[in-house]
């Protein structure tokens, strides 16, 4: 009786007695939880068949959880301090009460990013990822806190702000267009599996040539192939054009298209001594004898023979001719060539580097540096080996072809004035 009579001859120190304790309790409770429950539900979950996934034990909704318990305290405590001006009890208990639905927020949000750790452990999460449609969550959850807040700090009740949305439409819709634009195309890439994480893709207007790394609502993050990072706004997969590469990938093969020029004047009919040097190819036997037996049979049609075989119409194989029927064989013969994808050498219009000779067959691989490795093997096998068919690659003349030219003709002079 003698102490409820003191406090109440002075109220301030009553007030800031139980404010005091208010305060120690919401301490002594902030530190069971943290240090006894929150290490007490971790053990257990240690214990627990989940108790091998960091996921689950090292969660930290459960931790944004216990943050909740202090401010619980003051909310149900301030009302009873003695003294304490209702205005400063009401904002107390209003900012307590909008803490712990900060803190119930951002547990929900860490769930969610919880859940996404979890679904991109399945086979098939980078063909279908769930990010950009958490993520849209977590914007609503966001909106939704943010006008339970201002309710709570107002005191006023959430029907009346929500009522206003109606009013603020055209707002929304201007401060989150790109919001909604990165939607619709979130939903449209992943609903036409268009890109996954791990493709790779060129977007020549944005400078991006590499491997996607991210996925996210408003952005797509590239890994360039220099190492650098681009990041794209997820709508301008939608409206420009893009080149994806998985399905390259996924057919097993890496194609080739590179062509040989060929210098003109080294084009001509196959003399006899080339034709047999040339007969001696292994690739070349079946031709040059299915060919030999189709020129006795045109050469042989009635007409002036006066001239043999060397008569202006007869058949003769050229050496740009055997070449690619060499080329072709070469290629058809090789394992690290795809058999079942095109093969093809074809000659291109000439023009003035000389008569382009293309090469468009795919490789068995479509590992890079094996594809590079088997193509470099091929272009160096075939311009070593274009001099036993009497052909020479076009190049352009360089100094050194001048300098070596000039000499001749100095030499020539010096012949002559002597």
């Amino acid at each position: 009786m003698q102490y409820q009579s003191y406090l109440s001859d002075y109220p301030v120190a009553s007030m800031l007695l139980t404010l005091s304790a208010l305060v120690a309790v919401s301490g002594f409770a902030n530190f069971v939880v943290k240090r006894f429950l929150l290490y007490l539900v971790r053990h257990a979950l240690r214990l627990s068949p989940l108790g091998k996934d960091d996921l689950i034990v090292h969660n930290p909704v459960i931790s944004r959880l216990a943050n909740i318990i202090p401010a619980l305290v003051f909310t149900l405590g301030i009302p009873l301090v003695p003294s304490l001006p209702a205005v400063v009890s009401a904002v107390t208990q209003n900012l307590a009460s909008a803490f712990i639905v900060l803190t119930l927020a951002l547990a929900i949000t860490g769930g969610l990013d919880t859940l996404n750790a979890f679904y991109m452990r399945r086979p098939d999460a980078d063909a279908r990822p769930i990010k950009g449609y958490l993520q849209l969550l977590k914007i609503v959850v966001y909106l939704l806190t943010t006008i339970l807040i201002v309710s709570i700090l107002i005191d006023k009740s959430p029907v009346i702000l929500l009522s206003g949305l109606g009013a603020m439409a055209a707002v929304l819709l201007l401060v989150f267009q790109d919001t909604l634009l990165s939607l619709v195309a979130s939903i449209q890439l992943s609903s036409n599996d268009m890109v996954r994480v791990g493709d790779w893709i060129e977007v020549p207007n944005l400078n991006a040539d590499g491997e996607i790394i991210d996925l996210a609502l408003h952005t797509v993050k590239v890994r360039n192939w220099d190492m650098t990072v681009t990041t794209l706004p997820t709508r301008r997969l939608i409206s420009d054009p893009f080149k994806n590469w998985r399905f390259m990938q996924q057919s097993g093969g890496r194609r080739i298209k590179r062509s040989l020029f060929i210098d003109q004047r080294s084009i001509h009919f196959l003399t006899e001594s080339e034709r047999q040097r040339v007969s001696h190819f292994g690739a070349m036997q079946d031709y040059m004898a299915g060919k030999e037996s189709e020129w006795q049979g045109w050469n042989s049609l009635p007409g002036d023979t006066s001239q043999g075989s060397t008569r202006p119409d007869a058949r003769r194989l050229t050496n740009i001719g055997a070449f690619r029927a060499y080329v072709h064989e070469f290629l058809r013969s090789r394992e690290d060539i795809h058999g079942s994808m095109t093969v093809l050498v074809r000659q291109m219009e000439a023009g003035p580097h000389g008569l382009p000779l293309e090469i468009y067959c795919f490789t068995s691989t479509t590992e890079w540096s094996a594809h590079e490795a088997t193509q470099s093997d091929i272009f160096e096998h075939l311009y070593a080996l274009m001099p036993e068919f009497g052909l020479r690659a076009y190049q352009m003349p360089s100094g050194h072809d001048f300098h070596e030219m000039h000499l001749q003709v100095n030499r020539s002079r010096s012949c002559e004035m002597s």
